[in-house]
């Protein structure tokens, strides 16, 4: 079954003193694709600025924009429509074999290394072998993304921004970035490429039409087993219909909404919504 939603993201900044310049990235444009279809899409801020959107590296739609006019607040809504579809299911083509040819590996290499945030462990490449072991490929990235879901506690607050894939499983808790990066480390150990998704998730299972909610921005994983497919590691389903699905990379790094540099006084507040409503 398909969804149309609608997705209002706002972001508050408040500064101590006046900032003079500011130049900052957005990237909270949903893509489409084969299972996701925008129907419109724009990014606003307040104060006003001219933008400019570009793709990036990893196919992300950036907004970019700058502030040269003293202010001392900033908003950025990205408001969306958009229709998804359902559940995707795992594609199973692809082999070990597969995964050790080296014009696969080549291509994908980007996503079989470790980085900052999902870097090499000894315990979790040992953990990686033992989930492989007698599984399909595609098995073995839904053994691994359900084993984390076992393992880690989904505890807000409990990790920051920064904090590491080993972080969070040394606290043997996080939130879904964690649940994400953790994933990626054991995916990418078996030598299954895999890739960090962002995007946002309607909280409710059988959300009602009509209805706002109080949704999240949210995070998630994608495998290449034949073929890309999506599992959210975190809640433990496939992704489907309540997915909607913003920016794609190596891991958070890559797909931070965002991000930027100024010059003025101390950010004091933020503010961060998301609602969500199912039009369909």
């Amino acid at each position: 079954m398909s969804w149309r939603v609608r997705v209002v993201h706002t972001t508050g900044y408040e500064y101590e003193s006046p900032v003079v310049q500011s130049y900052n990235e957005a990237r909270l444009t949903p893509r489409g694709d084969r299972r996701q279809n925008v129907v419109v899409s724009r990014v606003e801020t307040s104060p006003a600025t001219r933008a400019f959107r570009y793709t990036d590296y990893w196919g992300t739609e950036v907004t970019s924009f700058d502030l040269h006019a003293p202010h001392t607040e900033l908003k950025v809504v990205a408001s969306s429509v958009v229709e998804t579809s359902s559940e995707i299911a795992p594609v199973t083509t692809g082999t070990w074999q597969d995964m050790r040819e080296e014009n696969l590996v080549d291509r994908y290499t980007e996503f079989l290394e470790p980085t900052r945030y999902t870097p090499r462990d000894r315990e979790l490449v040992s953990k990686a072998r033992e989930l492989k072991k007698g599984n399909s490929p595609a098995d073995a990235v839904l053994a691994a993304s359900n084993w984390v879901g076992e393992q880690l506690t989904y505890q807000p607050g409990s990790t920051g921004v920064h904090s590491s894939a080993v972080d969070a499983w040394r606290e043997r808790k996080g939130v879904c970035q964690d649940f994400a990066h953790l994933s990626l480390v054991l995916l990418r150990a078996m030598g299954i490429p895999a890739r960090y998704v962002s995007g946002y998730l309607h909280t409710k299972e059988d959300g009602a039409l009509r209805e706002t909610v109080s949704g999240e921005s949210h995070a998630w994983i994608e495998a290449w087993t034949g073929g890309w497919w999506g599992y959210d590691p975190t809640n433990a389903i496939p992704v489907g219909p309540r997915h909607v699905w913003v920016a794609l990379g190596r891991d958070y790094a890559d797909v931070a909404p965002l991000k930027g540099i100024y010059s003025g006084g101390g950010a004091t507040a933020l503010e961060v919504t998301v609602d969500i409503t199912r039009l369909a």
